[in-house]
């Protein structure tokens, strides 16, 4: 707000400007375009869009909830695509004939 303390004031960086911008502040930049993809994924696809417990604490809580429940979502597609690759494996070795033994 126009009445907040020096030390809460922030500076806001558009994708468009050129003057005044580090290199800091452009791996920044780049780091957030970045991130907010997945941002608005958790908002459409883990019920981040109205938070229904109350106060900071549950404003917390949320975004923590939302994000264990991505990463399990990355870890089941991970195991699913490790699952397919043992199941392809095994196929293999199945359809592969044994070889003889003499005799």
């Amino acid at each position: 707000g126009h009445n907040a303390p020096e030390s809460h004031k922030l500076r806001v960086f558009t994708s468009g400007q050129k003057r005044r911008l580090t290199p800091a502040i452009k791996r920044q930049m780049r780091r957030r375009s970045a991130v907010e993809p997945v941002i608005g994924h958790l908002k459409s696809e883990h019920r981040m869009d109205r938070n229904y417990l109350a106060g900071e604490q549950g404003d917390a809580v949320n975004s923590v909830l939302a994000a264990a429940g991505y990463n399990f979502s990355l870890l089941l597609r991970w195991f699913r695509q490790l699952l397919c690759l043992f199941a392809a494996l095994f196929l293999t070795f199945q359809s592969r004939p044994m070889p003889q033994q003499p005799a």
